[in-house]
This record gives structure tokens, C-alpha cells and sequence, in this order.
């Protein structure tokens, strides 16, 4: 028996949910394949008037069966470390389809350059480093075009807040830096944030473009990502057909006056893998803080499997599967729902964009036992949890097959595989 309320479209339908609870326990992930191969597709038909390459932003699910089903779609991989790129080709991607573009640069980027590895300096000392590893090398440089636009702060990586890219305004410096060792720029690449505004996004698109004019080598565009998606009834999904026809304007524009064709990059993972995914838990204790007071709904997973709504005040859709038929079919109440770690920040129902504040949501009345799956959980839950905490082992990932049948495609960790790492002291050390 199910009931839903205040969830948006589900992605994966309740049977597929309580079968792969019953094989493999909960909480776990499930994944639906058409849903993957959905957005994919939409992805791939981004407005480019002169070669188009989608950048899977592997970060917001990094799982090899993920990966896999977007390459033999024809996408190529965004990596955000050079771990990252490592995991990539060790899922079966050609080391020439990925392009990394890090925070940190790892000691091994040169010998992954030698495979063929793209990289994007984001900043001048990777520049520098990059320039001395491998004189005479063609690369990308990340900007920061002085603007970004997110969800909330703390998902935007654009403008003097943000550390992320070279400032614009050191472009001679960059040009110094790359002379200095015989770099030759052939790509551009910005990225403002995650849940931008699309009206930001479009403006910094032309930003960017204005920036390949002063590197006369560069034949790639990459606009990075962070395409808006719906997780909630009240929100709205970016068109990229909308975004990207002003976008295949500017480029005509551009060779038309200048004669360069540029070939476009994106890098969508939200956009890819957010609403092709949930997360099934169970109901496993209900408590209540009297008249007046909060009714609380504890589930057996927790930031341990979901950190957005901790971390950003993020809220998702949430929907109750019944495990028996029960007399209060139509009853519902309001409910505080909480995760399973000793911590007190550890709420799936905070107010919106505000994480330190507890909200309730209203709910099909529940009972322990009941099914409770979290929407819109495929982007940043399971590669971005606060994973280990408590010593709770990772959960299971699954996926829905356009058959319909299940596969595990990460097994649940066993408890010993936690501390498995741990090295014991000599005996008289302490």
C-alpha cells in the first residue's frame, strides 16, 4: 500500500523500491537506468553550432556502473581530482576522453597528462606547475569571470568570493606564465556554480567567449555546468534548449567575425543523475516532544547517506510506502524527519536553504517498519555523504535496469572494511 505527498514526479515506482528493499535491506541507493539515459540524451542535443562534447561531472556519482552507462552513451568524463580521472579510467573510459579540472593538483597529473588526460589550470601556480612538468603542452585554463550565481552561497564558485579559476582580470599574467614554458591555451573554461540562475549562466556564456578572443590557440569552449533541476513540485528545471540557443548565437557571431569555429563543452552532473536516483530507508523509531510540541520520524539512514539538506538546507521530495494496509489510509501528519546519527544537525527536514533551522513536513501518517524514500537523491548523496560517521558502513547502490530488473552495483559494506585501514600501535607505545 502507498501513499505520496509532496513529491514530484517519481523517477522510480514504489514496486522496484520494496523489491529492492526486500534483497538487499535498507537504506539503500536505486538508480534508474531510462532515467539516466533520458537526461543523457537531452544532454547531447545542447544547442552547438560547431561540435558539442558533454563532460559527465563524475563527482555527483561516481559509481563505475554510472560512469560506464554514460560512456557508451558518448559521453566524456569531467573529473574533479586527478583520483577522480584514476576511477574513471579504471571503469573502462579512454584516459583521452577525460578532463580534469581540480582544486588540488596530485603529484601523478603529469604522468596522467602522458595517457592523454586533459587538464584545466585553475590557477597560475597549476599553471606554472603544469608548464614545468610538460613544456610545450596544450591545455585548458579555468577563469573565474568575476561573477557566479548557485543555489545558495555556498553551491556558487564564481566572483571574488571564490576561489575557484584564475581572476579575469590576471589574463596578461597567464599569457606571461604560459610563454614562460611554451603552453599553448586551446581551451577556455568557466563554471559559476551549482542551481544557477539561468539569466547568470547566459551572461557569463558571453563572458566567456569574450575571454577566447584574447587567446588566439583556443578552439574549445567549455561552460562548465550547474543546470538547475527541479527536486521539489514548486521548482522549475533549466531548458537547456532555452539557455543554449542564445549560447549557438554567440558562437555563429563570434566566427563569423573572427573566423574560429568554437567546439562547446558542458559538464552537467545534477542535470544527468539528480532525479534518476532515490534513496530507500526504513522507518525505525518514532518519538514525540508532547503537546505543542514535534512529532519525529527516525530513519535508519541519515547524513551518513544524504548531507544536502545538513549541509545546504536542501530539500527533497519524500514519499511513505506502507508496509501493511492499515485503517488511517487517508491520515497525515506533520513530522520532523531525522537521520539515524548522534548528531542534532543530523535533519532531512530543515527550512529551506537553512540548515541550522528544523522544519516538518506533512506526510502520510507512518508507523515503524514503513518505507521511506527520499526523491532526487542520484547528485551528490552517495558520493558526497559524511561517510563512516557514527562507523555506520556505506550503504548498497542499485540499479533499475529498463527490464526492470535490479542489479547491485555497490555491495553494503562490511563493518570490519571501516576500521580495516587502521594500524595498531607496538605494544609500550603508550
Amino acid at each position: 500500500v502507498a501513499n505520496r505527498a509532496m513529491a514530484a514526479a517519481a523517477s522510480i515506482p514504489d514496486a522496484a523500491c520494496v523489491a529492492a528493499a526486500d534483497l538487499h535491506g535498507t537504506p539503500l541507493y536505486l538508480y534508474s537506468a531510462v532515467e539516466l539515459q533520458s537526461s543523457a540524451t537531452k544532454a547531447l542535443a545542447f544547442p552547438a553550432p560547431y561540435g558539442l562534447t558533454v563532460r559527465y561531472a563524475m563527482k555527483a556519482c561516481p559509481n563505475a556502473a554510472v560512469v560506464r552507462l554514460f560512456t557508451h552513451r558518448g559521453l566524456h568524463i569531467d573529473a574533479s581530482s586527478c583520483f577522480e580521472a584514476a576511477r574513471a579510467i579504471a571503469a573502462g573510459v579512454p584516459p583521452t576522453a577525460i578532463c580534469i579540472s581540480a582544486q588540488e593538483l596530485q603529484p601523478n597529473f603529469g604522468d596522467l597528462m602522458d595517457d592523454g588526460v586533459k587538464i584545466n589550470a585553475c590557477s597560475l601556480e597549476q599553471l606554472a606547475r603544469i608548464g614545468r612538468r610538460s613544456p610545450m603542452a596544450s591545455i585548458g585554463v579555468r577563469f573565474n569571470p568575476g561573477m557566479g550565481s548557485g543555489g545558495i552561497g555556498r553551491t556558487n564558485v564564481g566572483g571574488p568570493n571564490a576561489s575557484f579559476g584564475v581572476w579575469h582580470e590576471e589574463m596578461d599574467e597567464v599569457k606571461r606564465v604560459a610563454g614562460e614554458h611554451n603552453l599553448k591555451i586551446t581551451r577556455i573554461h568557466t563554471h559559476i556554480g551549482s542551481g544557477s540562475d539561468p539569466d547568470v549562466w547566459m551572461k557569463v556564456s558571453k563572458m566567456s567567449i569574450d575571454l577566447c578572443r584574447k587567446f588566439p590557440d583556443v578552439t574549445v569552449l567549455n561552460l562548465g555546468g550547474g543546470f538547475k533541476v527541479a527536486r521539489m513540485p514548486n521548482e522549475v528545471d533549466t531548458s537547456l534548449q532555452n539557455i543554449g540557443e542564445p549560447v549557438k548565437k554567440t558562437l555563429e557571431a563570434f566566427a563569423d567575425e573572427t573566423g574560429r569555429k568554437l567546439h562547446l563543452e558542458i559538464e552537467p552532473g545534477t542535470f544527468l543523475v539528480a532525479r534518476a536516483g532515490v534513496l530507500v530507508s526504513s522507518v525505525q523509531d518514532m518519538v514525540s516532544t508532547g503537546e505543542g510540541g514535534r512529532h519525529f520520524l527516525k530513519l535508519d539512514s541519515g547524513m551518513t547517506e544524504i548531507l544536502r539538506p545538513q549541509m545546504y538546507g536542501a530539500h527533497h521530495s519524500m514519499r511513505v510506502i506502507r508496509k501493511t494496509v492499515v485503517d488511517h489510509a487517508d491520515a497525515t501528519q506533520r513530522y520532523v524527519v531525522v537521520g539515524h546519527c548522534c548528531e542534532s544537525g543530523d535533519i532531512f527536514t530543515p527550512k529551506q536553504h537553512e540548515p541550522d533551522a528544523v522544519d516538518d513536513r506533512l506526510l502520510p501518517k507512518t508507523t515503524v517498519g514503513d518505507l521511506f524514500v527520499i526523491e532526487a537523491a542520484g547528485a551528490y548523496c552517495a558520493s558526497m555523504a559524511a561517510k563512516h560517521y557514527n562507523s555506520y558502513p556505506e550503504a548498497p547502490e542499485v540499479l533499475l535496469s529498463p527490464s526492470g530488473e535490479l542489479y547491485l552495483i555497490r555491495a553494503r559494506q562490511v563493518a570490519e572494511q571501516i576500521w580495516a585501514n587502521e594500524v595498531a600501535l607496538p605494544d609500550g607505545a603508550i
